[in-house]
């Protein structure tokens, strides 16, 4: 029989996995609820967002969050779905990579599918696990013409500038 030291570490293990699975996808939420309350919940102080080129590189929370002003300025329909996530825990230190597809409607590209592979550092500090680093490895952003919804809750087409 396993000694309780060793069914402790594992129950931790498994919470700890939960939680961070949970930090993935609450960040998907919060940029496609624009919802500032989860989104700055899930960063631990001094935590980084590198999304680089075209989006940019931002440091701290508040950043973060001005960050995503500037992308729901520019997209202010977003659906993430994260997938994919491998996840390896040391400790209170943990990383993983996280595939990315996202559909967003862009004020100047239009509707536009964005994908690429999330690279992340968390850390649980004083009992709660936190970003503390996330990269983004863009694919691709792909505009696609002549989509438009058909039902749905978003069918109100957005106004795209003719680029002709």
């Amino acid at each position: 029989m396993p000694q309780v030291t060793d069914i402790e570490a594992r129950i931790d293990r498994l919470e700890s996995q939960r939680a961070i699975e949970r930090l993935i996808a609450q960040y998907a939420h919060a940029f496609d609820l624009q919802d500032i309350d989860i989104l700055r919940g899930i960063w631990h102080e001094g935590a980084t967002l590198r999304l680089g080129e075209p989006f940019g590189n931002f440091t701290g929370v508040d950043a973060i969050v001005g960050a995503a002003h500037q992308l729901w300025s520019q997209s202010p329909r977003m659906h993430h779905w994260m997938s994919n996530a491998v996840i390896d825990i040391d400790g209170d230190t943990a990383t993983a990579t996280t595939a990315l597809d996202c559909f967003v409607t862009n004020i100047e590209s239009g509707p536009t599918q964005v994908g690429g592979i999330y690279h992340d550092r968390f850390e649980r500090q004083d009992g709660q696990w936190g970003m503390v680093e996330r990269v983004f490895d863009l694919h691709y952003f792909t505009p696609i013409k002549s989509w438009t919804p058909a039902h749905g809750s978003e069918t109100t087409p957005l106004s795209v500038p003719d680029p002709g």
